[in-house]
């Protein structure tokens, strides 16, 4: 009777959880199907109403060290200093035949390219393919395709012109992404368009895009993949080009971000698990499958974590990744002090399933990977208790 009583109270508490996340401003996509009809979010904080506005944050970075400049856009965004247009996702739906299979799929796109701002003060800012990976892992996202640019810019309600800038070696500095950023600005006004923040927009950026030209054997350096910038549908300025460093980031370069969920005839599953099947791939890519559709990781941005201004005050549990997931996971969590740590997983029924972590760990961020050996697709919710703390966030076996 006790463990039935007991088990009531976790099912009760993880549910008011799950109610509380799906209020949030700043709201993950949800599980269930009908999601497909919908318009989501990234899942970023609030803006706070102190955040540095667009044209501050540029004069803040200038004259940075490219490692400098990229920690602190990583900083600012995951902080939620991120303006709306930014932040939302659309659904778009492809209806597709490979061989005798007929396939609807959806994917949600970020309405634009990312920001750091307001809606009325903002920077579109330009920044390495490290950077733009490391913040498509924390926000459950990827890069695009070629194939996916191709298809957002057919389906973006607002087409913009390119509006190149002669060539310049300022042109991989701040100055001159404002400058751009204003550009854009304009000829939106000039359209007589008023902010687009609920309708996709495309034609003034190249992408940064996932290929297998990233590992490629052409080139003997880390190197960064661009596509786009429209003038018309099948007509961009800029081809499928691998011949830039990973270090190099101008201003036309946009990152705009896909969400890691997709549906594949009404099926739950991952953008990474489709660019790495054969058979399906083809769906969303014009190379076939992508064996590695990610950038290599960079340890500039442990510096981010570890330095003074980005350490939180207290305890913080993030949000594991990659999630949705098909075999392991990891979860981070950062402690202000040293603290005795147990980390709990429980099914969505409140059933303690497994006990991976109880032991002492000392200040500072921590990882711990999540093996979920034989354990059955669903949803699953890690528990992390330090000293007085308890935190508590949902995760997506697919197998």
């Amino acid at each position: 009777m006790r463990k039935i009583t007991k088990n009531i109270f976790i099912v009760a508490f993880l549910l008011i959880l799950i109610l509380s996340v799906q209020t949030r401003a700043a709201a993950k996509i949800c599980t269930q199907n009908s999601v497909q009809d919908s318009v989501v979010y990234l899942d970023l904080p609030e803006r706070s109403p102190d955040a540095v506005e667009g044209t501050e944050f540029a004069n803040q970075i200038t004259g940075l060290s490219i490692r400098k400049r990229e920690q602190s856009i990583v900083n600012q965004i995951l902080a939620g200093n991120v303006p709306l247009f930014a932040r939302k996702l659309t659904p778009i739906k492809l209806n597709r035949t490979l061989g005798s299979e007929n396939y609807a799929v959806t994917f949600f796109s970020v309405n634009d390219y990312m920001a750091i701002g307001s809606e009325q003060d903002y920077i579109y800012i330009p920044m390495m393919p490290s950077t733009a990976q490391h913040l498509a892992d924390e926000l459950e996202s990827s890069l695009p395709t070629k194939k996916l640019v191709d298809i957002i810019y057919s389906k973006a309600k607002v087409k913009l012109d390119p509006q190149p800038i002669s060539w310049s070696e300022e042109n991989v500095t701040v100055p001159v992404f404002m400058d751009h950023t204003n550009l854009i600005n304009q000829q939106l006004d000039d359209k007589g368009l008023a902010r687009p923040i609920d309708s996709l927009i495309a034609g003034h950026k190249k992408d940064i895009i996932i290929s297998n030209r990233i590992y490629s054997s052409d080139r003997d350096y880390d190197r960064v993949v661009i596509y786009g910038w429209h003038r018309s549908e099948n007509d961009p300025i800029q081809p499928v080009y691998n011949g830039h460093s990973n270090l190099y980031a101008d201003y036309s370069h946009g990152v705009r971000l896909i969400s890691n969920i997709i549906f594949i005839n009404g099926q739950k599953d991952t953008l990474q698990n489709l660019l790495t099947d054969a058979n399906l791939a083809e769906l969303m890519s014009n190379e076939g499958r992508i064996s590695k559709p990610y950038y290599p990781d960079s340890d500039w941005f442990t510096s981010v974590e570890n330095s003074s201004q980005s350490l939180p005050e207290s305890f913080h549990l993030y949000q594991n990744y990659p999630n949705p997931f098909n075999s392991s996971t990891t979860i981070k969590y950062f402690l202000p002090n040293p603290s005795r740590v147990k980390i709990d997983i429980f099914n969505c029924s409140g059933n303690l399933i497994q006990t991976i972590f109880d032991d002492k760990r000392g200040e500072g961020h921590h990882k711990i990977k999540w093996e979920t050996n034989n354990m059955a697709s669903g949803i699953y919710f890690y528990k992390v208790q330090a000293e007085k703390a308890l935190h508590i966030k949902k995760c997506v076996l697919i197998k």
